[in-house]
């Protein structure tokens, strides 16, 4: 692009955090005010469930015992502790813990290799980190097919992030003395133990519903049939009448956007309106790089459920907008899966930069059902990344202009 930069970039991570900070707290902020302009009143404390009706909050002012018609639990989830890498937040570090770092490590292994762990592996290798992951599995990012997942592997392998599959974590130990000290991990592959010292260590191998210590056990609600999540309704009601459970407690897929929803409907129905909950039009965002986005099914999930399909498949090589931004260096595209007896469209995936923005028009096409020829009836702003939409669908078709 004709830019150059002359010395060399230096990344203060204390002024990061806070920068991100300062952000979380205007939201909340924000959301705070809210609540308070809506009428409703915040308490703050720990709460523990004597029934389904009766809680008493623990607060810095003393106990507060409420009685409601109607409850909705929406208490999260919390990171998963490996029992022999428990995370002290010094070494070992959850996912939590790596976003309040004050200083960037050198080094860093990452325990687990799905999409919380990649996140962050590709934020440290972009800041400077040198990165390894150590998976279980035989791929990383197993929730994504193959196809998908290339260009990632194409961006690690570059960006010279080291990846161990099939590779289980076995243990840490603190080496050296003082300011020296690292953590060594431990790791079995293909039969053999292996070993990696670094600054930090993250474990990312997942997150469980916050499900005790504030007395579900005493509110009678059903579990699903794994026993980890509540189970639920297309309502979101529990198996005790007037008790709703919304988000992560609720099962998967575990998504801040898919536990808003919820709430804003329930809220609906608790005054009366008629709603229910497709979770089929929920998008799903990995924000590795590049990014990915799915919403629907894949070509291979909507032929293991009889669906006759018609898949089209637009690089973004071939947009000028991705070109002008570099979005295509990585070997991005945007796919999309029709069934081919009546052109409703039934899933769409992108892989590439800045394709989360793209987002919002997949799952409007989604949720309305619509047809190849919709989309590819409405005109698209030239030049933008929703082009690149544009063409998936009408390769899909067999109209394709901008790509063979």
């Amino acid at each position: 692009m004709g830019l150059s930069v002359s010395g060399t970039p230096e990344v203060d991570m204390a002024a990061m955090v806070s920068w991100k900070d300062a952000i979380v707290e205007r939201l909340n902020l924000g959301v705070k005010g809210l609540l308070k302009g809506a009428g409703a009143e915040l308490i703050k404390g720990w709460a523990t469930f004597k029934d389904p009706r009766h809680c008493t909050v623990d607060t810095a002012d003393g106990p507060v015992r409420i009685e409601a018609e109607n409850v909705i639990i929406a208490t999260g989830s919390s990171h998963i502790d490996l029992p022999f890498m428990p995370c002290d937040e010094e070494f070992i570090l959850s996912s939590t813990g790596a976003l309040d770092l004050d200083k960037l490590p050198k080094s860093a292994a990452i325990v687990g290799g799905g999409y919380i762990g990649l996140e962050l592996g590709c934020a440290l290798a972009k800041l400077g980190t040198e990165v390894t992951v150590v998976e279980g599995l035989d791929s990383i990012l197993a929730i994504v097919d193959k196809e998908i997942r290339k260009p990632l592997e194409i961006w690690l392998k570059k960006h010279k992030v080291t990846i161990h599959t099939n590779a289980l974590a076995r243990g840490t130990e603190i080496k050296g003395k003082g300011a020296a000290r690292k953590v060594q991990l431990s790791f079995e592959k293909g039969g053999e133990e292996h070993s990696v010292k670094v600054d930090k260590v993250l474990v990312t191998v997942g997150r469980k519903p916050n499900t005790k210590g504030w007395g579900l056990e005493n509110m009678g609600v059903r579990m699903d049939a794994s026993g980890r999540f509540i189970r639920i309704d297309r309502q979101c009601r529990t198996s005790v009448p007037s008790v709703y459970a919304i988000g992560d407690v609720a099962g998967e897929p575990m998504l801040a956007h898919k536990a808003s929803a919820q709430g804003e409907m329930v809220a609906e129905i608790i005054a009366g309106h008629p709603r229910e909950f497709d979770k089929a039009a929920i998008p799903a965002i990995i924000f590795t790089e590049p990014e990915i986005v799915s919403v629907g099914l894949t070509p291979d999930e909507a032929k293991e459920r009889g669906e006759q399909v018609m898949v089209g498949k637009f690089p973004l090589a071939a947009s000028g907008r991705a070109l002008s931004i570099e979005a295509e260096k990585t070997g991005g595209f945007i796919r999309v899966t029709a069934r081919e007896s009546d052109h409703v469209i039934l899933g769409i995936q992108a892989v590439g930069s800045h394709v989360a923005e793209l987002h919002g028009e997949f799952i409007l096409a989604l949720e309305m059902g619509a047809l190849l020829e919709d989309v590819a009836d409405t005109v698209h702003a030239h030049p933008t990344m929703t082009e690149a939409f544009h063409e998936s669908v009408l390769k899909t078709l067999g109209q394709a202009i901008h790509t063979t």
